[in-house]
């Protein structure tokens, strides 16, 4: 596995842009994106839980039913959530693409993120196509990736190299997400284009079986996102045997999933809305996978943990009473902690009770931009990790004015 640069345009045969089109106000930040592959893909994805869903969402699951997909049209800065006239926007969204780029409209997967709402105005996105599409490239990503940002402050790309037998393969991919996170199915909108050849029923078992363990296991704020997707498109042009069966190159080729999405995991929980410092649980001896990645979650989303963490103090009791009603069953007389970053590791709990440490050094480590919380439940052989970031007084203040 070798990191590289492209992002969604690292696979062969994907092309991708982003424009400014005119949903924004103002005339400079991107609001379009668009990615599209040279030929149909094998396509797989994922979505929110929550009741409310943009209206983006239930046209993607329609068009997916087949396992197929061409392109990726996604705007910013306007959710079509609880719209009269969603349905009509997203599959307008879907036809405009076909206009422009020759795909089949039954062939997109089509997005949205922004305030939620507020009317989204087709007539922008209709304007800005022909600039859209006329500027596709196969070095696009970085255009696409910022089109597709909200209030995120950083673009968010990654792409990976990796070999199935004797064919070199490629994956990649870009999202967004900054606040409302804490998925429990996938996340925010996360885009992942591969090159392999892989059929779409196992596909969409790989990405089912790696969102349990990448983007379920993220919490910024703690609210479930009515936008929320994750989508995969796998158009076989690296030219390797077909994938039509679990076995070794199945696992070569879920190992390259998680490379990304655990990356992206990592970058949308450093980039929380108002976050100095991102946070990484990880816990370890659980009797269970399931009670791992229950306690990890569930220490990732304390409020009061998150806040422990801005002001750099080790409250470490606060970690303990997220074990303690996260609803894992375990005997916590046996729990440790302990805080780490670049600066050192500090045990501040052993056996379930607090022990002695200097104040000093815990706070010189929590002062990092990185901090590990490491829990010892010391009753299994199951680990899991979760991400997030501080709470912080620049959450607030983003949130209480995001609509002006």
């Amino acid at each position: 596995m070798k990191a590289i640069n492209g992002g969604v345009c690292a696979a062969k045969g994907f092309k991708a842009n982003g424009i400014h089109c005119g949903i924004r106000a103002g005339k400079v930040k991107k609001d379009l994106a668009l990615i599209v592959s040279d030929v149909p893909a094998a396509a797989a994805a994922v979505y929110t839980t929550n009741l409310v869903k943009g209206a983006p969402i239930t046209v993607t699951q329609q068009n997916l039913k087949d396992g197929m997909a061409q392109a990726v049209i996604c705007n910013s800065g306007n959710a079509n959530t609880c719209n009269a006239n969603g349905i009509e926007i997203a599959t307008q969204m879907c036809e405009l693409t076909a206009q422009y780029t020759g795909v089949k409209a039954e062939d997109v997967i089509v997005a949205s993120t922004g305030v939620i709402g507020q009317v989204l105005d087709i007539t922008p996105i209709a304007n800005g196509m022909q600039a859209l599409v006329g500027g596709l490239s196969y070095e696009g990503s970085e255009q696409a990736a910022q089109a597709i940002m909200t209030t995120d402050t950083v673009q968010k790309e990654v792409a990976f190299s990796f070999m199935i037998g004797d064919t070199e393969c490629h994956i990649g991919g870009i999202g967004k997400g900054s606040g409302m996170i804490n998925p429990n199915m996938a996340t925010m909108l996360i885009y992942v284009t591969s090159d392999v050849a892989i059929t779409p029923a196992l596909l969409q078992k790989a990405l089912s079986d790696d969102v349990k363990d990448s983007f379920n296991m993220i919490s910024v704020d703690g609210d479930t996102s009515t936008n929320d997707m994750l989508s995969v498109m796998c158009n076989g042009l690296a030219g390797n045997k077909l994938i039509d069966s679990e076995g070794e190159e199945y696992e070569t080729f879920k190992a390259a999933l998680a490379a990304v999405t655990h990356a992206l995991s990592r970058k949308i929980a450093g980039d929380g809305e108002g976050a100095t410092k991102m946070l990484e649980c990880t816990v370890t001896g659980a009797e269970t996978k399931e009670c791992a990645r229950t306690v990890a979650k569930a220490v990732i989303s304390s409020s009061l943990l998150k806040a422990a963490m801005f002001g750099a103090d080790a409250n470490w009791g606060r970690v303990l009473c997220a074990i303690g009603y996260s609803g894992a069953q375990l005997d916590v007389t046996k729990v440790s902690v302990s805080f780490a970053s670049c600066k050192g590791e500090i045990s501040v709990c052993e056996n379930g009770a607090g022990v002695d440490f200097s104040e000093e050094i815990a706070k010189e480590i929590l002062l990092e931009k990185e901090i590990k919380i490491n829990i010892g439940l010391h009753q299994g052989d199951f680990s899991a990790t979760a991400w997030g970031c501080d709470l912080t007084y620049d959450y607030v203040k983003i949130n209480g004015d995001y609509r002006s």
